[in-house]
């Protein structure tokens, strides 16, 4: 079994949650991903936020929300994905950047349209009554 270790910012707004879609994907996203060699959690996460989304996270107001574990979407069955998520307040516009094509907000009824640690926290969103 092989794990990937990778951060993801949940940000909501009247029920919904920030996702993102890459170019040459179809699925979306929670924006985050993978660590670079000695960054910890908020040094990885606020370089990926900056870096796909243009903006820059509070220090702060970053707040471990979970942890969730789930097949990895687009691996061989048996590597799974341990999504460490945060929330957070931020600086500037939002706008896609690099491998990011688009930014969306999505609600319970757009589970379909995303990877399964997302299904995941989707589902744990709902229970707490703050999706859609």
């Amino acid at each position: 079994m092989q794990l990937i270790d990778k951060l993801a910012w949940i940000q909501l707004q009247d029920g919904k949650i920030l996702s993102t879609r890459s170019r040459d994907r179809t699925k979306y996203y929670i924006p985050g991903g993978k660590r670079e060699a000695g960054e910890n959690d908020f040094e990885a996460l606020s370089r990926e936020i900056s870096e796909e989304l243009s903006v820059n996270l509070i220090k702060e107001s970053i707040t471990l929300a979970g942890i969730f574990v789930a097949q990895a979407d687009n691996h061989p069955e048996g590597t799974l994905v341990r999504m460490t998520c945060y929330t957070g307040n931020y600086t500037g516009t939002m706008a896609p950047a690099n491998e990011i094509e688009e930014i969306v907000w999505l609600t319970y009824q757009d589970r379909t349209r995303i990877s399964a640690v997302d299904q995941l926290i989707f589902d744990w969103l709902r229970k707490k009554a703050l999706l859609s």
